[in-house]
């Protein structure tokens, strides 16, 4: 006989093998599934077995003995007969002490920290799992996995250099929810709805997919019955989100998103997660118990002597990511992602928040991010951070390690600014160009370490960017105050959506323009998904709430925006195939110490860096590929009439007009292979646009005269 944790009443169990505390979650082995979970401090863990999601009473009660199964601070158990499949979950009983960082609640239905899928009840309330009480029929409850089962063909993560890598950023669901995808109604939101544009995004041509997150979420996180859509709200850091599946089994999520990963790779595409390991949805002292509070809370997160918890994430907790257990769960995780699940990269949130340690202070030499550094199972693979966080930590320019790439701020900053006219800006533009210099030089890195963009999820999308002054949030519910007052854009002379014709012209150009700054700068760039066809948000800059049609992709502006989209298109492909032409040095230093580089103003050999200036050009001699490109970019509000390199220092002796964002498509922007003469020897810029002339020998070479070699 054993007494139960959570009623105290006796009860007749059958006596279960007590297991081993290694590998921790469940794992499938022949006659059974071993169970070991972390958690420190408690009196009693109790295994529950369930049968199904909406289950309130489980089928089956597992009392663990803490004699026999329990080491150190492992709970295990091994139990015969199950399998792939059985639903699951934990109680855990202990003392309920904030002060001490303790707050543990017996009632409470736990998933697995390291549990590889999530079954959500039709009757999930997050509000049960805040108040006191038993929770089981409205709980989320972890299913047992095996990953053995899946076929993936041979397949492997592609390992794509940078210095061949577009990124495409992007919502799973919200790329094919709007009934404008195309794809079919039950397949609409999910993995397998992706997998059906993935011609479209191999017509793009586009390298990678980095998909806003896909761990299980909660999707109650939010305010005012919202939902929370971008999914920066995780529970579990293992188990594909069960809401982007269109499978009903308990296992679906897990088949579903591989069958994405291995498609998505059999068309030459990455995919990259974006990885929140810096908080959860469990949120602050208010915030429900779900599974790491349950545990061991004062393990998991970081807090005040006074056990309060410390936020530097803006969402009410912080992952004590320096600590022990937390690094191996995250290492662990890393691991599962890469082998089992076949990703390519991780793009993490708030990176910043790993540098900090248990009380938010920031250490020297991080101890996670260093085990990530140097982990042999995770050499080739994609490592993105955003460097900073919401606590003020930032990290741009600064963030440890030699594998790191980063999400590059200063670039979406100072192009908005120059582009959309603001003085004092062109030094520090003409250094985004080139990879960042002033941030990155010191460090001997490539010049692919710099992560190009201007727009993202968080923010205006390119279309608002041109076509908004101010945020319009209003449908947030907040009166407007969420999201970021300083966005840097400019409408244009309108606010909001307009019929007038010089107005859209205006538009059209400055997206072009934005996208010519991305794709040709040095680096790695990122673009968000439905740019390349002026996606608009309403004006709204921070849409985590909207699963509606503001934050769904909206395909029918394909065609409404051809233009831009073959503009897109055409910039991609010749970057890919001149992918080696800017970055033929192995690092920046070398990049800038060898190659031909030449500043010019609107005369020749001569920059305008003062404060009021609003142009800049640049020729770049290739010594390898013998072809010269010569950039001039016009931010002013006037025609500028620029001098042109003389042809006598050319290959081929001409130059060769490939892009001009002030001209109608198809003329904006020329096959890189068929592009028009230029024989005049100066080019009149119109208002506000980006020209590229190119020279080349016939054959595709040619070198600079010999006393420009």
């Amino acid at each position: 006989m054993k007494v139960t944790a959570k009623t105290g009443r006796r009860s007749a169990e059958p006596s279960y093998p007590r297991g081993n505390t290694s590998p921790l979650g469940a794992t499938v082995s022949p006659g059974g599934v071993n169970f070991s979970v972390f958690a420190r401090d408690c009196t009693g863990v109790e295994l529950l077995i369930f049968d199904a999601a909406d289950d309130a009473v489980p089928s089956r009660v597992i009392t663990l003995d803490p004699q026999q199964n329990r080491t150190y601070h492992y709970w295990h158990v091994f139990v015969p007969g199950i399998g792939a499949g059985q639903l699951y979950g934990f109680r855990v009983a202990g003392p309920f002490e904030p002060q001490r960082g303790r707050r543990f609640d017996s009632g409470k239905v736990l998933i697995d920290p390291y549990g590889r899928a999530v079954a959500v009840p039709k009757g999930y309330c997050r509000g049960d799992a805040c108040l006191p009480g038993d929770n089981a029929a409205t709980a989320m409850k972890s299913v047992v996995a095996d990953p053995r089962g899946y076929d993936w063909e041979g397949d492997l993560p592609l390992k794509r250099p940078y210095s061949s890598t577009v990124i495409y950023e992007m919502h799973v669901a919200g790329f094919t929810k709007d009934p404008s995808s195309g794809v079919p109604a039950e397949k609409r939101g999910t993995y397998a709805g992706l997998v059906e544009k993935i011609p479209y995004l191999k017509d793009l041509g586009v390298t990678a997919v980095e998909l806003l997150p896909v761990f299980q979420f909660d999707p109650h996180d939010a305010p005012f019955g919202l939902v929370n859509y971008w999914g920066y709200s995780p529970i579990s850091f293992f188990a594909p989100h069960a809401g982007f599946s269109s499978r009903s089994e308990p296992l679906g999520p897990l088949d579903e998103f591989r069958d994405m990963v291995k498609a998505l790779h059999k068309a030459g595409i990455e995919v990259i997660l974006d990885v929140v390991y810096n908080h959860t949805s469990e949120g602050d002292h208010k915030g429900p118990t779900f599974c790491f509070r349950g545990f061991a809370n004062d393990v998991y997160y970081s807090l005040s002597p006074d056990g309060s918890y410390i936020n530097h994430t803006g969402c009410g907790n912080t992952l004590n990511a320096n600590h022990h257990v937390v690094r191996r769960l995250i290492i662990d995780s890393l691991h599962y992602w890469v082998k089992e699940m076949h990703v390519d990269g991780f793009r993490f949130d708030l990176a910043s928040i790993l540098s900090r340690d248990g009380q938010g202070r920031p250490l020297k030499n991080p101890p996670i991010l260093w085990d990530i550094e140097s982990d042999p199972a995770l050499a080739g693979i994609k490592l993105i951070a955003e460097a900073w966080d919401a606590g003020g930590l930032y990290q741009v320019g600064s963030f440890i390690g030699d594998s790191w790439k980063e999400w590059n701020g200063e670039f979406r900053d100072d192009v908005r600014r120059f582009l959309k006219g603001d003085e004092g800006v062109v030094s520090r533009f003409a250094a985004r160009m080139l990879a960042s210099p002033d941030i990155y030089g010191h460090q001997e890195r490539e010049p692919e370490q710099s992560i190009n963009f201007v727009t993202c999820h968080d923010g205006f999308t390119l279309n608002d960017l041109v076509s908004y002054n101010e945020k319009h949030n209003e449908q947030n519910g907040e009166s407007n105050r969420d999201g970021s007052d300083s966005n840097l854009s400019w409408n244009c002379g309108v606010e909001g959506p307009t019929e007038a014709p010089e107005i859209e012209e205006l538009r059209n150009r400055q997206v072009k323009n934005f996208m010519a700054v991305t794709l040709l700068a040095l680096g790695t760039p990122m673009i968000l998904m439905g740019d390349e066809m002026r996606r608009s948000q309403q004006g709204n800059n921070n849409a985590y709430c909207q699963d509606n049609r503001i934050g769904w992709f909206d395909w029918a502006l394909q065609e409404r925006h051809a233009d831009i989209y073959r503009f897109t298109k055409e910039l991609i492909k010749a970057r890919l195939m001149q992918s080696g032409t800017l970055s033929e040095a192995r690092t920046l230093s070398q990049l800038l110490g060898e190659a031909r580089l030449e500043w010019q103003g609107v005369k020749l050999g001569s920059p305008d860096w003062s404060h009021e200036s609003h142009s800049i050009a640049l020729t770049v001699w290739s010594r390898s590929r013998h072809v010269v490109f010569h950039y001039m970019v016009n931010a002013y509000w006037e025609p500028l009439d620029f001098a042109l390199p003389p042809p006598r220092r050319l290959p081929g002796g001409t130059w060769y007009r490939w892009i001009d964002t002030s001209l109608a498509s198809p003329d904006d922007i020329v096959p890189w292979d068929l592009p028009p003469p230029h024989a005049s020897r100066s080019y009149r810029l119109p208002p506000r646009s980006i020209v590229v002339l190119i020279a080349k020998s016939r054959r595709g070479g040619g070198r600079p005269a010999p006393d420009e070699a």
